[in-house]
């Protein structure tokens, strides 16, 4: 039976592209597992009725990103991560036409460089000795729709090497990258939501006005031993957040 694409796929979107977040979709819901054999590039591109080329396309930006690795002579398999799987995202991010479905959104680092420690973050750090931090910017995106705008600062001398790797290369997953690359384990994170109003940036990259309402996101995330490595303030889109809490016993 051929797959279908999902009723809120982005028409302005390449094919590729499209069955990019179809399959990232499918990684995010738990279909495909980590460590698990995903099915060859000839069953996907018959499932989904497309060229193999288009599908080979797809399942590179993946391998691209991160989430995907690629074993010679073995096949694709879904990257196994090395830390607790409820950071393995940033938040909970769900299809808003089945919002039981989570996905995984596309990243793109719009600029990293060496900065001064602003006030919040040195405080955060809590390190009078630390002066400067690595800052990256980056937009995070579902079909091709802006959702998150993340400013994100990093310890220095933690993150050193960091200003020589490729952004393209790091993928929507910088926890990971922080691990193979650094030896650095993020262990926990505490996340605060507020409301706030779009700076210049985060309204120029959600596609807002200026002083448009957002939602506001900070993250304090530690290391095994309770170290502050990142501090990371995120605005996003409104319409775009739920808050779901439970309370009280549950029927069986």
């Amino acid at each position: 039976m051929q797959a279908k694409f999902s009723a809120n796929t982005d028409g302005r979107l390449p094919l590729y592209a499209k069955l990019r977040d179809q399959l990232g979709s499918r990684i995010a819901n738990g279909e495909w597992k980590p460590g698990d054999m995903i099915p060859s590039e000839n069953r996907l591109a018959e499932e989904y009725g497309v060229a193999l080329a288009t599908m080979r396309m797809a399942l590179k930006q993946l391998v691209d990103e991160g989430l995907l690795d690629r074993r010679r002579g073995t096949g694709t398999f879904v990257k196994q991560p090395a830390f607790r799987a409820d950071l393995f995202r940033f938040f909970h991010v769900h299809d808003v036409e089945d919002p039981d479905v989570p996905v995984i959104p596309e990243s793109r680092i719009l600029s990293h460089q060496e900065v001064a420690l602003p006030a919040d973050v040195k405080q955060a750090f809590g390190e009078e000795s630390v002066s400067h931090c690595i800052k990256l910017e980056r937009v995070r995106l579902w079909s091709g729709d802006p959702l998150l705008f993340e400013e994100i600062y990093l310890r220095l001398p933690d993150f050193n090497g960091l200003m020589s790797l490729n952004p393209k290369a790091m993928g929507p997953l910088l926890y990971p990258v922080f691990l193979e690359e650094f030896g650095i384990l993020i262990s926990s994170a505490t996340d605060e939501l507020s409301f706030g109003t779009a700076t210049k940036a985060s309204a120029k990259h959600l596609e807002l006005a200026t002083g448009a309402p957002v939602a506001a996101i900070q993250r304090i995330a530690r290391n095994p031993a309770g170290r502050v490595i990142e501090f990371r303030r995120v605005h996003g889109r409104p319409e775009r957040f739920r808050y779901r809490v439970t309370l009280g016993d549950q029927p069986a």
